[in-house]
This record gives structure tokens, sequence and C-alpha cells, in this order.
């Protein structure tokens, strides 16, 4: 009765169906491994938020990584922009979407030290092998606030970080990279400034990251694994209607042919 099941075409089915089971549970683990992941990190975002600013030397120093927890931890820092070694980060978008330019600035602390602010979004509007025009920072001794972020990388930002780009222009913020081309100890990392507020609202300051939603990889998890469920449920009904039809047309009468007249 179910010889059938030693054939080519259904030997090559069972397998499939077999291979098909632990893939899709591995993707329902993955997704839900997204899902954990999306929530450790809303909860790191909101509690950093909601912290009290503290001196950004606590967190960080020069060559020092950003630990995950401290991740847009708010901070202060006191001293002066470095307007002369401004650089701009090449393709960044605004939150309608526009092309343009994050502008990087190094603030020169009281005791040496260098600290990267993203002061915020520009527009491009020129030629982007012209090093474009910046509303100035304020002037003299100021108190910055702002959100502590790691190094960008390529492995992390999906972006290349290209080299022969046009003076001052660069593809990721990395605070090693700016150390060697200021000769200065540069914290790790570098801030989204929040405060002060650039007069005219130029450059745009970075929005807060959102934290409130945490994606569709929980219902995504549990797709692929009411998926896999389904594989073995699914091999059983193709197996029983084949069973089934092969039944019924055994049990079909044989007509007998009708004799010659002659």
């Amino acid at each position: 009765m179910y010889r059938f099941l030693l054939s080519r075409q259904w030997v090559i089915l069972t397998l499939v169906s077999i291979a098909l089971i632990p893939t899709m549970i591995d993707l329902g683990f993955w997704q839900l491994h997204r899902h954990e992941h999306k929530v450790a990190l809303n909860k790191v975002i909101t509690d950093s938020l909601a912290a009290t600013p503290v001196p950004a030397e606590s967190l960080t120093s020069p060559g020092a990584g950003i630990p995950h927890d401290d991740l847009y931890r708010r901070v202060t820092a006191k001293g002066t922009f470095d307007t002369a070694h401004e650089v701009v980060v090449r393709r960044r978008t605004n939150a309608d979407g526009e092309v343009g330019y994050h502008v990087l600035t190094p603030f020169v602390l009281d005791d040496g030290k260098v600290l990267m602010v993203n002061r915020g979004w520009i527009p491009a509007d020129g030629a982007q092998t012209a090093f474009p025009k910046i509303p100035a920072p304020a002037q003299g001794e100021t108190t910055v606030t702002g959100r502590l972020m790691p190094d960008e990388t390529t492995a992390e930002s999906g972006i290349k970080n290209v080299q022969g780009l046009p003076e001052r222009q660069v593809m990721l913020i990395s605070s090693g990279q700016q150390a060697q081309s200021l000769g200065k100890q540069v914290l790790g990392g570098y801030i989204e400034l929040t405060s002060p507020a650039p007069k005219g609202g130029s450059p745009e300051l970075l929005p807060d990251p959102e934290h409130s939603d945490i994606g569709p990889h929980m219902a995504y998890a549990i797709q692929w694994w009411l998926f896999s469920a389904g594989v073995p449920f699914g091999w059983f009904v193709l197996v029983r209607r084949e069973v089934r039809d092969r039944t019924e047309a055994a049990e079909q009468p044989v007509e007998e042919p009708e004799p010659a007249t002659a």
C-alpha cells in the first residue's frame, strides 16, 4: 500500500520536508533573538535618555570603546569648538529622507583632550566634491550636552569606508581616524549634540532614537514555528490523499470487452 513512498518523487519530497523543519525552527529562533535584542536595546535607550547627564570623561577615554549599557547616555563636556578641523560625514539623511551631511566638529576640552561632536545634519546643496558651508557653533568656552555613541564601523553600519574622498569629508565617524588626523588624544566614540541648540536651527539636531517599537520579530518567530509544524502535517495529508486515490483506482471494476458479433 505504501510502496509508492519509495519512488523517486516521494523520496525527494520526504527529504525536502525533513530538511525544511529544522531550517524553519532555526529561522524562528533567529527572529526571537532579534526580538530580544530589540527589547534589550530599547531598555538601554530608555534608561540612558532618562539618566542625569554625567561628564563625558567619566564614561570614555582616548582609544576606549563605548560599553553597550552606556549607549545614548547623556554626557556633558566643557571646552571650545575647533572648526578649523571640522569634517562632514557623507550620505546622511534627515527625518524627511533628504540626503546631506552630518557635521563632525572636534571639541577641545579643558585638559587638552578632544571629544568629537556630531552637531547635526545639513543639506548637500552644492557639488559634493566641495566642502559645504556650515553655520558656526557657539564661540568661546561652551558646555555641551549630547548622546554618547560608539565609533561607526563598516560591519555595524553597512557603510563602506571609501578612500580618496574630497578633503575634510569622511564616510564613517571614527575617533581613531580623527585622532590620527588631529595628532591629539581623542576620546573614544562621539556624541550627538542635544544642546546648546544651534542658532537658526542649522545644523539640524539629530532626534532621539526610536525606542517605543519592538518590531514584528516575535510575530515572525511564531510564524516560522507554525510553518515548521505544518510541514509534517502537510506531508501526512499528501500521503493519505495518495493512498486514497490509489485505493479508489484499484477498486474500480474492470470492464470486460463486448463479444464480437457475426
